[in-house]
């Protein structure tokens, strides 16, 4: 219980709390303080325990996904009957979610084990955009995929069928519509920041870059809604 009561005598790394209390940010490197938000250094330490779990959940969920990816694209590489336009909007998902797992859960196990960010404030950055890039284009390839079956579905016979240049379009449009997206962090609009367990990194969800966001949440709304209307 020694690392549960004073869990920073049980790390490698030594403190950097400024405020001398412990809490969850007491071990993340001195570089990487000004990427902070003050919000978190009101939780204590996690205890060391989750960090084994959740390295270990990591580790057999990151392997299924990669493996069970890298599967859908090589079947649908090799087998002709499968490339449908439909299918087009299943794969460009699989490859999202392939490259997803293959670059978060790496840098995730290596910080679970260290109990804390020890990768840089720059790759903190390059990190959450990677997980937003990644994310944001399957969350728009389900919509999309969600959006084909309700045209299937609703409309039958009667509906216009999804060709493969609207597929491809579509396609296009999710990251193109995604890069324009999470680019803006590294040039003042938000910022990328740790996550409040220290082991990853995120867009901001602090402060008033919340606020500022509206407009472009807003705007996939409409979209979404002009979409599915047709």
């Amino acid at each position: 219980m020694s690392s549960w009561n004073n869990p920073v005598q049980d790390t490698v790394l030594p403190s950097t709390n400024p405020y001398g209390n412990y809490t969850v940010v007491d071990t993340v490197p001195e570089n990487m303080l000004h990427m902070v938000h003050a919000h978190w250094y009101q939780f204590p330490p996690m205890n060391p325990l989750w960090y084994g779990l959740l390295g270990f959940w990591m580790t057999v969920m990151g392997t299924l996904s990669v493996a069970g990816n890298f599967v859908v694209i090589w079947v649908f590489m090799n087998t002709k009957s499968l490339r449908t336009p439909a299918n087009l909007l299943v794969v460009n998902l699989a490859i999202s979610d392939f490259f997803m797992m293959l670059t978060m859960t790496p840098p995730l196990l290596v910080n679970a084990y260290w109990g804390t960010w020890i990768l840089g404030a720059f790759f903190c950055e390059v990190y959450a955009f990677l997980g937003s890039f990644f994310g944001c284009v399957s969350i728009w390839s389900m919509v999309f995929i969600t959006a084909d079956r309700y045209n299937v579905i609703v409309k039958g016979v009667a509906a216009e069928p999804l060709t493969s240049g609207g597929a491809m379009m579509r396609i296009a449009g999710t990251w193109a519509f995604t890069l324009a997206w999470c680019l803006p962090p590294f040039f003042g609009w938000n910022r990328y920041v740790p996550e409040g367990n220290m082991l990853a990194c995120e867009r901001n969800e602090h402060g008033a870059w919340v606020a500022t966001q509206g407009g472009g949440v807003e705007m996939m709304n409409f979209l979404l809604k002009e979409l599915v209307g047709r």
